[in-house]
């Protein structure tokens, strides 16, 4: 239960463009993992008329994209606090709630780690087990929630990315619904992650999670909804939750655009149903490929990310730099806490670019070069 470090994260393509000489048109971005059929199209018109909007200042209580958002859930607007990505709000967490010592649920998102680093707490470490593909133990995670100790010391809050990133492992409503019971018993603050739960929309417990009093629920419209340039994120407590976090947040963090963007994409539900729809085939047909590669192990996912194990004579770092050079961008895990240095992360991006990374993966791994 050591204190956490913090990673790199993905998504720099234009650090890549500037080290391999090349524009950012000619890097396909595996180690973000953006809907592969990009935002809707109703976000291209709605940008379009409201170019008026950028010589005034945004709303800074984002109130039109406020309502869309409770309308949507059928929540009270006053339950929503909308942030310049879900990063900005896991940064403003820990002062907002006054947690100063975090239970995070590893492997996962560096951020957790790195905001409570900044706020001037700790987080420490409760690792699942890759034998079980890091699935996690709800029985051992929440008899350590009611004991409210981790290593012998206190803690006051628990975070947990569901589906979790990088292993794609989702927990059910009902398993978080425990950890809430048990969380609720010893007076713990409780933060469900949801940035990729569009996936399987069916394990959202955000309706249920705004009437009690100890949860926050984080969303993104950055990755099913394709928006991550505009950095739009939220974030559904109780009222008096909500107050809290959003006293933490600076005034217009979040652009004009990005809420108009973020309402637009949020009412397309035809856009959403496709993009479900493509998930559902590509990854399964992905999968498949994957586990084809000898010495190869997948691990199972609901979200549109893999995380994949190379075979036992190559290493994350060195694969990594290889597919880079070629302008091939995934995610190198291995520095994660709970990895091992042959994890890497891929997102499923559309049939043409996966069978490119497909090809030049599979001939990378056939060769004799080290790695």
């Amino acid at each position: 239960m050591a204190p956490l470090s913090t990673g790199p994260h993905g998504g720099d393509i234009f650090g890549a463009a500037r080290e391999l000489g090349r524009d950012t048109g000619e890097i396909l971005d595996f180690s973000a993992s953006i809907n592969p059929l990009g935002p809707s199209p109703q976000v291209w018109k709605a940008i379009a008329a409201s170019k008026h909007l950028l010589s005034h200042y945004p709303d800074p209580d984002c109130w039109d994209l406020r309502q869309a958002l409770a309308t949507h859930w059928s929540i009270d607007p006053e339950q929503i606090v909308v942030g310049n990505g879900s990063t900005e709000l896991i940064d403003a967490l820990p002062r907002a709630l006054g947690i100063r010592r975090l239970l995070v649920v590893q492997p996962t998102f560096s951020e957790y780690a790195a905001a409570m680093e900044r706020a001037g707490g700790q987080a420490t470490s409760f690792e699942t087990d890759r034998r079980e593909h890091y699935a996690v133990p709800i029985d051992r995670l929440s008899r350590m929630i009611e004991t409210g100790r981790s290593n012998g010391r206190p803690f006051d809050g628990v975070v947990l990315c569901n589906p979790n990133s990088p292993t794609g492992q989702a927990c059910s409503v009902r398993d978080i619904e425990r950890l809430a019971t048990s969380a609720r018993r010893r007076n713990l603050w409780l933060v469900i992650d949801e940035a990729f739960i569009d996936y399987c929309p069916d394990q959202s417990v955000l309706q249920r999670a705004v009437s009690w009093p100890h949860m926050v629920i984080l969303r993104s419209m950055t990755k099913f909804y394709a928006l991550p340039g505009l950095r739009v994120g939220y974030a559904a407590a109780t009222r008096a939750t909500a107050r809290r976090l959003q006293r933490q947040l600076p005034p217009w963090s979040v652009s004009v655009m990005g809420q108009v963007a973020a309402r637009a994409a949020l009412n397309d539900t035809a856009h959403a149903r496709k993009s479900l729809a493509f998930m559902d085939r590509e990854r399964e047909r992905l999968r498949m490929l994957l586990a084809a590669l000898p010495g190869c192990v997948v691990m199972p996912t609901c979200a549109n990310y893999f995380l994949v194990e190379l075979p036992r004579s190559r290493h994350a770092r060195g694969v990594t730099e290889q597919l880079r050079k070629q302008g091939l961008l995934i995610r190198d895990c291995s520095s994660i806490r709970g990895m091992n240095s042959r994890s890497i992360r891929m997102a499923v991006r559309t049939v043409q670019e996966n069978d490119r990374l497909l090809q030049v993966l599979s001939r990378l791994l056939q060769s004799g070069v080290s790695s």
